[in-house]
């Protein structure tokens, strides 16, 4: 017995005929009529009685009708719920933020998970462009923000934004300014992550094309504590205004654009290539995106 032949079954019990029941099920009659002998003969019950006008069901018939009734019932409830469910985001992710904006979009993140996304479970990684790269090809993590990714055959990119970098400084000794020619630069002491880290990078590959000599004085990994160094008077940074505002609300540090030319770095959403888009990974890439942007956007 199976669900082909009980469907089969039940059209032709309740429109009373082969013909008809071939019609809405849009098969030739003999194959409904062979479905029908082969479950006749399984359950060793004439079910319907054949006559020139179509059938009549038999007492065997009518109580497998009730039956079929059920079990079609039961078969559509199951399509429905499954139905229901296919978008739902479920299963586990883990996701890379960089420290410049980790602190930032960690809570609202997870905000998102508690209300709109129950079922799953979500893990926050914190790590530089270049180690979230590297662990989305290594399966280690699902999906991430990074700024401006190498190009990579594994990893799928969708840019989210573009912000500039700013030299970031004490109020006092950047009042007035509006913003700082890159061939200024030489004249501060700067304080920066090792090299390698995305915003050094995109530092230098200008510096390299200005022909402007950077003056790094310090190397320091942690964006909060680059900030700290800056307040305490040990030198200035070149950040995103971003990620600046995400490690200090106070006044006591300001960043003002560099321009001619604008250091410009892209936020992009990353995941692997290899990896299948289920609805926990849209979901998620669609409540990063638009948490990046809110919080990215400049202050006006």
């Amino acid at each position: 017995m199976n669900l082909q032949q009980i469907e089969t079954f039940v059209h032709v019990a309740e429109t009373g005929s082969f013909s008809k029941a071939a019609v809405l099920l849009d098969t030739a009659q003999p194959a409904l009529s062979r479905q029908v002998r082969a479950l006749e003969t399984e359950l060793r019950e004439t079910l319907l009685i054949r006559t020139g006008r179509g059938v009549t069901l038999t007492d065997a018939g009518r109580r497998l009708l009730e039956h079929g009734h059920a079990i079609m019932q039961r078969v559509a409830l199951a399509k429905e719920d499954l139905g229901s469910q296919r978008d739902e985001p479920v299963g586990r992710i883990v996701v890379g933020l960089p420290p410049s904006l980790a602190r930032r979009l960690t809570l609202p993140l997870i905000d998102v998970f508690s209300k709109e996304m129950p079922k799953a479970r979500l893990a926050v990684v914190e790590g530089f462009s270049m180690n979230i790269a590297e662990w989305l090809t290594s399966g280690r993590m699902d999906l991430g923000l990074v700024y401006t990714p190498e190009p990579h055959p594994h990893i799928e990119v969708a840019p989210v934004l573009q912000e500039r970098l700013c030299l970031v400084g004490p109020a006092r000794s950047l009042q007035g300014r509006s913003s700082v020619h890159f061939d200024e630069l030489s004249r501060f002491p700067l304080i920066m992550p090792q090299r390698g880290q995305i915003f050094r990078k995109l530092m230098e590959a200008q510096a390299t094309l200005s022909q402007v000599k950077l003056n790094v004085v310090w190397e320091v990994s942690s964006v909060t504590a680059i900030l700290d160094l800056v307040r305490g008077g040990y030198g200035y940074a070149a950040l995103t205004d971003s990620a600046m505002r995400s490690q200090t609300a106070d006044a006591e540090l300001v960043g003002v654009p560099i321009e001619s030319p604008h250091v410009m770095s892209a936020l992009c959403l990353v995941q692997s290539a290899k990896k299948k888009a289920t609805p926990l990974i849209r979901r998620t890439s669609e409540a990063l995106r638009a948490l990046a942007m809110q919080v990215c956007a400049p202050v006006v």
